[in-house]
């Protein structure tokens, strides 16, 4: 067999064989790609922030009664006076708002009146303030008393509870997911320095719910908020 033909047979077989190790080079180095992209560490990271309310609902609500519609109507109106008169030492008159009476007829509903001093119609009014002056609604909130001995009979029930409120989410929530990513990061650093390796960029990550809830029950105008993220990072070398 000649040179030349010898060298045409082996050229397929060398290009083949070229082939094949390329190719094992290629897998080698994807496997090895797809088993450092599989290292990663899932963790958590948490921000809180106490915050005082911006908002506050203040519901006053009173009662009168009377043996005829009109008597009671004027007598609601005399409360709804007086209540107004004392918000108004201290609120501006837009930030009050006064429901529709909701009148109760105790004949209709069979109540009886044994010692004779049951009065037919009982009305309930609900006043409320909606105010960003916080400070000023728990200063008036103690000098109710006054509004009683002015003969206004306030009713006190769940539904007639002072509400405060935060509005300012939207402001905080930029800085409070930088800081649990940053929580959630230290995480992984403490895991990967165990393990031997190197936290590097982030894999996936994922913003919990923020929550806003009131810092204790005897201080409701201060609120406290949370939120989780979960946070994947790649492990190096």
């Amino acid at each position: 067999m000649s040179e030349s033909k010898a060298v045409y047979l082996a050229l397929p077989a060398l290009l083949v064989a070229c082939g094949i190790a390329a190719g094992g080079w290629f897998i080698g180095r994807g496997l090895l790609e797809a088993r450092a992209a599989d290292r990663y560490v899932t963790v958590k990271g948490l921000a809180e922030r106490a915050v005082k309310a911006d908002l506050v609902i203040w519901p006053l609500r009173y009662a009168v009664t009377a043996d005829d519609l009109a008597t009671l109507q004027r007598l609601s109106d005399d409360s709804e006076r007086k209540v107004r008169a004392f918000l108004g030492k201290y609120f501006a008159g837009d930030e009050v708002s006064v429901s529709a009476p909701m009148i109760q007829d105790r004949n209709a509903q069979g109540m009886s009146d044994r010692g004779g001093n049951l009065q037919r119609y009982v009305a309930e009014v609900v006043v409320t303030l909606r105010s960003n002056r916080i400070d000023e609604v728990r200063k008036a909130n103690e000098l109710l008393g006054d509004l009683v001995k002015e003969g206004v009979a306030l009713v006190q029930n769940y539904e007639s509870r002072t509400q405060f409120s935060y509005t300012g989410l939207e402001q905080v929530k930029p800085e409070m997911i930088a800081t649990a990513t940053r929580d959630a990061r230290k995480a992984a650093e403490q895991f990967a320095k165990d393990s031997g390796s190197k936290v590097g960029s982030i894999r996936n990550a994922q913003q919990g719910y923020f929550s806003i809830e009131d810092r204790d029950s005897f201080s409701p105008e201060f609120k406290q908020i949370r939120v989780v993220t979960t946070v994947q990072f790649f492990l190096e070398d």
